[in-house]
């Protein structure tokens, strides 16, 4: 039986660009949904993908509106009437590389757009074939993607994390962050890790699962206390997904030369205000070290990262299990999915497992 290839998709293009958080309806909506977008005819080393899996992520927020210009930024934006992007997961139904054939599954880590079918660069993509036990495709979304890459590069190359060290990570209970806590507890073996939430469900999954020594919820009333409580010796490594009052409150706890590795800023993505430090002079005093960081800086690095994270699972001290929060849903509904990320609707790894 012949498979019928497809000429059209439905595709969610950036209609807006939002001020403040993310309009779903309405004359002033973020995205605008075509229901029969052309697709291209495939060309030599390009293949056509049925979508299986959107990768959800706080930062493509940076990528349709941000305070950075769009030719000082680490990736092509979105234009306004430019398809939405993210990370894929494939299954191929036609392709014109050796690469790909009918019916393997690709990974795209950020160049794929919300698209029930897409066209792709078979170089740029990757082949999910056999995998090890207890390791499906979605975690290369995740763990061992993107979000692990991020996490496992921050700690070890901008932050310059020793087991000697006491380590915080805001953002805890997220895709990059939960990866990061393990890293720091179980691969690397820091003193102490302290991880940061937004409840208390997240934090003792963030400790009796990944390895935290602590976990504190920010939403608490006495959360600075509960930081300096938990960090009497201060902290050497602070690995920051969250900027705002988080960033400012743990620039008090820094020890003098601490390192601050910048993964993110996620309560600051959909402020309209510019972000505030009272405590910036902090800096100055402790001569504290920022470094803001990307995972691609580490392209050439990323088997040998994938390798040792590989080996942590096989071990058992990376766990993958509760990481994932995967929601099936149609294409009209992956922008409503996308942005509960930013009330804290997820724990872990955001995926959206697409229905046709």
């Amino acid at each position: 039986m012949t498979t019928q290839i497809p000429t059209t998709t439905k595709q969610w293009t950036l209609a807006n660009k939002p001020t403040g958080a993310p309009v779903l309806q309405g004359e002033d909506a973020t995205f605008k949904l075509h229901t029969a977008v052309n697709l291209p005819e495939l060309q030599d080393g390009q293949m056509l993908g049925q979508v299986q899996y959107f990768s959800n992520d706080t930062g493509l927020r940076n990528f349709i509106q941000s305070t950075v210009a769009p030719e000082r930024f680490y990736v092509p934006t979105v234009p306004i009437g430019s398809p939405m992007r993210s990370g894929v997961i494939v299954k191929v139904i036609q392709s014109k590389s050796e690469k790909f054939k009918p019916g393997d599954l690709a990974l795209d880590f950020h160049l794929g757009t919300w698209s029930e079918y897409i066209v792709l660069e078979a170089e740029q993509s990757q082949p999910l074939g056999a995998l090890p036990p207890g390791v499906q495709p979605t975690h290369f979304l995740g763990a061992l993607g993107a979000s692990g890459l991020a996490a496992y590069s921050g700690l070890h190359y901008a932050a310059q994390t020793k087991p000697e060290h006491t380590v915080v990570i805001s953002v805890a209970a997220g895709a990059t962050g939960s990866v990061a806590v393990q890293i720091a507890a179980k691969l690397i073996g820091a003193k102490k890790v302290i991880g940061i939430a937004g409840t208390d469900a997240k934090c003792a999954w963030v400790k009796d699962t990944l390895g935290a020594h602590e976990c504190l919820n920010y939403k608490s009333p006495t959360f600075a206390e509960d930081l300096k409580k938990a960090t009497p010796e201060e902290v050497d490594v602070y690995f920051d997904n969250a900027g705002g009052d988080i960033l400012d409150l743990m620039l008090t706890r820094m020890k003098k030369a601490g390192q601050i590795a910048v993964c993110g800023a996620v309560s600051q993505y959909n402020n309209d205000q510019p972000m505030a430090l009272r405590n910036w002079f902090e800096v100055v005093s402790m001569r504290i070290q920022i470094r803001g960081f990307i995972m691609l800086d580490y392209m050439d690095k990323v088997p040998a990262i994938l390798g040792e994270l590989m080996g942590a699972i096989g071990e058992g001290k990376l766990v993958l299990d509760g990481g994932e929060t995967i929601v099936e849903a149609r294409i009209e509904e992956q922008p409503e999915i996308w942005s509960r990320l930013f009330s804290g609707g997820n724990q872990g790894k955001s995926i959206t497992k697409l229905l046709v």
